[in-house]
């Protein structure tokens, strides 16, 4: 495969290098192997060489980590002067941006692992072959089949949620491959109709050959899914990365190439062979094994909303609804739904009648439907709610409705609960259950969650109304006995928190109504509030191993909720201020606190490290002393220790000890805030208090007096 970079031009006039836009330079991070590429001045020009084992030796001072972009801001290695983002993506819409080949990834026969060099003069004068062969191949096609095998519809329009990419002028969906990809993928297009009209001229049934078709096109769209500029090295397992990493197409600024003829993972071997073949084989095999009547399975595309089935038809009901707002789902399918319809389309032309996928109806707030996003929530509740009626009304009066649902947002979930509650669907049960690979790019950068809610829905009767009190009650005495279940099965973070959603859903669900002392009806959104403060309570509690949760002031438990629930990452002001809320922290007032950082709509928490000297100098709040004392032990000024502890009260709080533990152990062992506070912990010992005196003293690690 190959490594790519983009590149943009220097605005400094005295300099005006071409700049290679590049994350970072690591080819290979693994704990016993190391490689990077290594960018280096000749005159203007940034020149690259391979460093590290097996290479030439890793320079001292160079960091592989730190690129030459990083959300859009460009540094020049040339001259050092920078590009701020909204000048780097116009840039890319005036066209003055370009690519360069810059290392190629290699495997050779009888050398175990992948082997690395710069691009040549030969790779580039390929490359620039197969953009005069990519002209004359479209012109043979659109002559011999009336139609451009290159994909040439629009993305959808900017702003669309989960796309990025139009902002730097990427306006086409072919836009997406550089042109050996475009090449070699209206290649393989072409096979697979070629195949299909070779098996009708050799006397194959047309059913037969249709379908061999379908699943050599299912096999096209499963490379294209690896065989894009949107797709990254991952330097960890030496590979490249598919493009689906999460639901949304980011701009990448460097990118892997890999060979689709090779056996690397993502190529024609790989999915085709591998994936498809080996699905067909389990499936075809399958009714040998099903004992239901007539030993078949039958599919039926249908809305949701108007299932073609009687009443009271099935036993169960099995459905993973859509989340809300979190995924574009028909504007991703449109990714593969052009090159099946270029492969495909003509033998299903029902099916492929679509410029594009349709999404009229699809069951998903937008904004850019009639009202805006105010429009599009009241579309996605009714929308939701018809669809759950028509589950109520196939299921029989026995039968269970299981339904999948997560979100992070009370806005996304209230929506859930009502829908359910009007379709007369009753929660009698919801489980937490593992589903998202801890790997996913989308997990790594943000507050995504691990596990999805399954809800156990039955057609039970349910009351009309229940009051408030009653209601706080039953979940007050019902929730932590699941909680203590859930903890002990070792569910933590923001997984638990959501998880006591749907355990509190199975006691208000039995309601139609909610109603406070006065009459008015209770919405949703404050029952799921009053869930949050169970729930952390009872959280805070068993992360300080059952001690001591009513002496920590809500700034210290929001600060320790929020560690153990997302770490070191940022939230949604909005979710942020839900988890404040519940801790008894007002956000819209302490949002300029010292360690409460927003940016735009962002929050998220600074660590000891990130903290300014000054802005600690009075700390009184047990979570500000915690990192003074930090900071004065990683800044080697641990004399002061003693003194900070004595003045503030902590030198003889135990929790203050007990919290610098527990956020200690939410973090990850590569944290540097866990390091430094396992620093700080082990050296507890060596500070001590002469009470008789009142004078602090400090031992030294080699046991003498300072």
């Amino acid at each position: 495969g190959y490594i790519w970079a983009r590149t943009i031009p220097c605005q400094n006039p005295a300099c005006e290098a071409e700049i290679p836009l590049m994350r970072q330079f690591w080819l290979v991070r693994k704990e016993k192997k190391k490689i990077a590429l290594y960018p280096y001045i000749v005159g203007n020009k940034v020149k690259f060489k391979i460093v590290g084992d097996g290479y030439d030796e890793m320079p001292d001072n160079f960091d592989p980590s730190k690129g030459t972009v990083s959300k859009a801001f460009v540094e020049c290695p040339v001259c050092g002067s920078t590009i701020d983002a909204n000048t780097t993506r116009k840039l890319f819409k005036e066209c003055k941006s370009g690519e360069k080949i810059i290392s190629v990834v290699l495997q050779k026969h009888g050398i175990k692992g992948k082997i690395y060099r710069l691009a040549t003069e030969r790779d580039v004068k390929k490359v620039e072959e197969a953009k005069k062969c990519l002209i004359e191949k479209r012109l043979e096609l659109i002559k011999k089949r009336e139609v451009d095998f290159l994909p040439d519809e629009d993305l959808p329009p900017k702003n669309t949620l989960g796309f990025r990419v139009q902002r730097y002028g990427i306006l086409k969906w072919g836009d997406l491959f550089n042109a050996r990809q475009r090449l070699a993928l209206v290649c393989f297009t072409e096979a697979v109709r070629e195949a299909h009209a070779a098996m009708l001229g050799q006397g194959y049934k047309e059913e037969y050959a249709k379908a061999v078709a379908s699943y050599l096109a299912l096999g096209v769209t499963r490379v294209v899914d690896y065989f894009n500029s949107l797709c990254i090295w991952d330097n960890t397992q030496e590979r490249t990365v598919h493009v689906f990493g999460r639901q949304a197409l980011p701009m990448v600024w460097d990118y892997s190439e890999l060979n689709p003829l090779s056996s690397t993972v993502g190529s024609w071997e790989s999915m085709f062979h591998r994936r498809i073949l080996t699905v067909v084989k389990m499936l075809t095999a399958l009714p040998s094994k099903l004992s239901f009547e007539g030993n078949s399975v039958h599919v039926k595309r249908a809305s949701a909303t108007t299932l073609p089935y009687p009443d009271e038809y099935f036993d169960a009901v099995f459905t993973d609804p859509p989340y809300y707002d979190n995924v574009p789902y028909s504007y991703l399918s449109d990714f593969f739904y052009v090159w099946l319809k270029r492969c495909i389309g003509h033998l299903y032309p029902e099916l492929f009648k679509w410029h594009l996928t349709p999404k009229q109806e699809e069951i998903v707030v937008y904004n850019n439907r009639e009202g805006g996003k105010k429009g599009g929530k009241i579309f996605f509740e009714s929308m939701l709610q018809r669809a759950f009626k028509e589950m109520a009304r196939v299921l029989k009066p026995q039968g269970i409705a299981t339904i999948v649902y997560t979100h992070k947002t009370t806005e996304g979930w209230e929506t859930l609960i009502r829908a359910l509650i009007d379709a007369g669907l009753v929660p009698t049960a919801s489980w937490p259950i593992d589903t998202e690979m801890k790997v996913r790019l989308r997990a790594k950068e943000s507050a995504a969650l691990a596990s999805s809610i399954y809800f156990v829905c039955r057609k039970l009767k349910q009351q009309d109304l229940g009051w408030i009190d009653e209601v706080q009650e039953e979940i007050k005495e019902y929730l932590p006995r699941r909680l203590e279940m859930l903890w002990k099965e070792g569910l933590s973070g923001a997984d638990y928190l959501i998880s006591a959603f749907g355990a509190a859903i199975e006691i208000f669900g039995k309601y139609r109504r909610v109603l406070d002392n006065e009459g008015n009806e209770v919405p949703i959104s404050a029952l799921l509030d009053y869930v949050r403060q169970v729930v952390t309570d009872h959280a805070v509690r068993q992360i300080l191993h059952n001690g001591l949760a009513g002496e920590l002031s809500p700034l210290t438990k929001f600060y320790l909720l929020w560690r153990w629930a997302y770490k070191e990452r940022a939230l949604q002001f909005d979710d942020a201020r839900k988890l404040a809320q519940t801790a008894g922290v007002d956000l819209e007032r302490e949002w300029n606190r010292g360690f409460i950082q927003k940016d735009k709509n962002l929050i998220r928490l600074l660590g000891p490290q990130e903290r300014k000297r000054d802005d600690l100098e009075d700390a009184k709040e047990l979570i500000d002393v915690l990192h003074k004392v930090v900071k004065l032990w990683s800044d080697g000024r641990r004399h002061l220790i003693p003194q900070t502890l004595y003045q503030t009260g902590n030198h003889t709080n135990d929790a203050f000890f007990r919290v610098a533990q527990a956020i200690a152990e939410t973090l990850p062992m590569e944290s540097k805030e866990r390091k430094l506070l396992e620093g700080f912990l082990g050296s507890r010992a060596s500070f001590y208090f002469d009470k008789t005196h009142g004078m602090q003293r400090e031992m030294d690690f080699d046991g003498s007096e300072e």
